[in-house]
């Protein structure tokens, strides 16, 4: 075969097993994910809950891939969302003090927030809080995903 075959076999193989390998890693979390708690299971928890806010698409660093949106609610023992987040791997709520919208500002920031819990769902999520937590000592919830270093986004959820 000449050379020129050879490379453009080459390469197009690559480019395949690379489009592959991202489409599995984008997948994986989509496939192995637990069962969403119910719109009605949130919402049952929503009245005991302390604060509210809204995750939007619209932010900084959000995109195509890295999104969240829908209704938050914060309360002493829960963080719930009616709503859905972008599917990734390894996502935790952290609160923060600050309102940050790029991954800059987080990593900045991240010494000061506490990492609250991990999110295994993408349609709605009820995570704890331990009782560790104060959320009033915070004003922002934002969905980090850790194994990328990505920011999914973030909502205010009072004025401190």
């Amino acid at each position: 075969m000449k050379k020129r075959t050879i490379a453009a076999l080459f390469s197009s193989h690559a480019l395949v097993l690379t489009v592959g390998f991202g489409a599995g890693i984008y997948a994986l979390p989509i496939l192995t994910a637990p069962d969403a708690p119910s719109s009605e299971q949130v919402l049952s928890v929503d009245s005991q809950q302390r604060f509210s806010t809204e995750f939007t698409r619209d932010l900084k660093d959000s995109d195509a891939l890295h999104w969240g949106e829908g209704k938050v609610t914060i309360g002493d023992e829960f963080i719930t969302l009616n709503g859905n987040l972008s599917p990734g791997p390894d996502f935790k709520v952290y609160l923060a003090k600050e309102f940050v919208e790029t991954e800059a500002d987080f990593i900045r920031l991240k010494s000061t927030m506490v990492q609250v819990a991990d999110v295994k769902t993408f349609d709605n999520f009820l995570v704890p809080i331990t009782t560790e937590v104060n959320v009033a000592d915070y004003n922002t919830i934002i969905i980090w995903c850790e194994s990328f270093n990505q920011f999914i986004t973030a909502a205010q959820y009072q004025s401190i």
